[in-house]
């Protein structure tokens, strides 16, 4: 029996991910800071007047779904590339495609470009013009920083939307509707899903609503029949879909565990360090999350007085992202107790925390002329330029202001005393 209400045997192919992907605004999961009722991207979808803009966040977060909800509501073409496997060839058709679609007709083109922070210089110079002469809307979609990652000629000329991961609420949602819906979702399956099977693959999921949608969608059709011809999943069902143990303790539990390893990292006690990192991770947590942990602490307990500390840290993270279990976990406890052997100050955090508040209370931009860029300014400023000390004429130091004169006394980072 067919169980979709499709005629399209290609659509009834997608995962569910692809066929719960939103096509309306109302039925966008997330981003509340981003769409919700009078904000400024969801009036400019609604007018039809978004220009070109870049999404940046985690993986299914919804990026890629909103670029199409732009699509299905707004007068415009719509082009979909991918940086990885499009090249110079395929941006100047697309451009070529849409400047004809203006001439023609008058309509718009939306390129999306998934991945965009992978398009190299050259591929980057071949879409600017077109951004620049309005030939076609860009949006790039990127899980990597694009100030770091892309092209600034791109950047400068698109406003950057920063997604967040999604909460477990909001994926147990997005799932509760899929197992109801009988026309794209899984509803004609009839299937019960377990509440606690339900909040393992919310929790599991890391804020990925697509991982979750998979993980659904492989327990229902995976799950054989009672004798009823009833589909019931489990949390162990669950747990085998998504390939991670439920947590084996309930979430203040979890947080105290969580408080007792980073006190026990600051105390210099690797022994309980080590106990409370594994007793998360045998009891189900992600040991991404002991890590980057991990790493804040190098930075905020260990700091400058001992700068190896930090990166023992972060070579555990590239070793276990690259090993996975159980050989990175090795890596892991040699980063625990080097960190908690390690001299402790928090003069790095202290230093941030006071830098952050002058540069909110005393956004002072009267920066000392001689330190202020030259390369196309007046005689005067580049007769200020000249008196710049520059300190490897001097030996590789001299003394001179560098900070505003409101600010010219203030000392942020300030090195630990050590004992007498």
């Amino acid at each position: 029996m067919d169980l979709f209400d499709f005629n399209d045997n290609e659509e009834r192919a997608k995962p569910l991910a692809e066929r719960m992907r939103a096509t309306t605004l109302k039925d966008f999961v997330g981003q509340s800071h981003l769409v919700s009722e009078g904000s400024l991207l969801r009036r400019a979808i609604s007018s039809d007047r978004l220009g070109s803009c870049i999404f940046w966040g985690p993986p299914g977060c919804g990026k890629t779904t909103l670029a199409n909800v732009i699509a299905a509501q707004t007068h415009a073409d719509f082009i979909r590339l991918n940086a990885v496997s499009s090249g110079v060839a395929d941006v100047k058709k697309a451009v070529e495609q849409a400047s004809y679609s203006l001439k023609a007709s008058g309509r718009r083109t939306y390129l999306l470009l998934d991945e965009c922070h992978r398009f190299n210089k050259t591929q980057s110079d071949s879409l600017l013009p077109a951004i620049e002469q309005g030939t076609i809307l860009f949006i790039g979609s990127t899980t990597e920083n694009p100030y770091a990652s892309m092209t600034p000629a791109i950047v400068s000329r698109c406003r950057v939307f920063h997604f967040e991961a999604l909460t477990a609420g909001e994926i147990r949602g997005a799932l509760e509707r899929a197992l109801a819906d009988k026309r794209k979702g899984l509803g004609n399956y009839g299937a019960t899903v377990e509440d606690a099977a339900l909040d393992h693959l919310s929790q599991a999921a890391g804020g990925d609503l697509r991982t979750a949608y998979n993980a659904l969608e492989l327990a229902v059709l995976t799950t054989p029949p009672d004798p009823e011809g009833h589909i019931r999943v489990t949390l162990a069902d669950a747990e085998q879909s998504i390939q991670r143990k439920a947590l084996s303790y309930n979430q203040d539990l979890y947080y105290d565990i969580l408080s007792a390893f980073c006190k026990s990292l600051r105390g210099s006690d690797a022994t309980a360090a080590l106990y409370y990192a594994f007793r998360l991770i045998e009891g189900g947590c992600d040991p991404l999350l002991v890590i980057r942990r991990l790493i804040a602490h190098a930075a905020e307990d260990v700091g400058m007085e001992d700068p190896q500390a930090l990166l023992m840290a972060t070579a555990a993270l590239t070793a276990y992202q690259n090993m996975g279990a159980p050989e990175g976990l090795l890596p892991l406890t040699e980063a625990i107790i080097y960190v908690c052997e390690a001299k402790k100050s928090n003069a790095v955090v202290l230093a941030m925390e006071a830098a952050q508040r002058d540069a909110r209370e005393n956004s002072d931009d009267a920066i000392p002329p001689y330190l202020k860029d030259s390369s196309f300014g007046s005689k005067e400023m580049k007769a200020e330029s000249a008196r710049y000390k520059y300190p490897h004429d001097y030996g590789g130091y001299v003394e001179q202001q560098y900070l505003p004169d409101s600010l010219k006394d203030r000392c942020y980072y300030k090195k630990k005393q050590e004992n007498n």
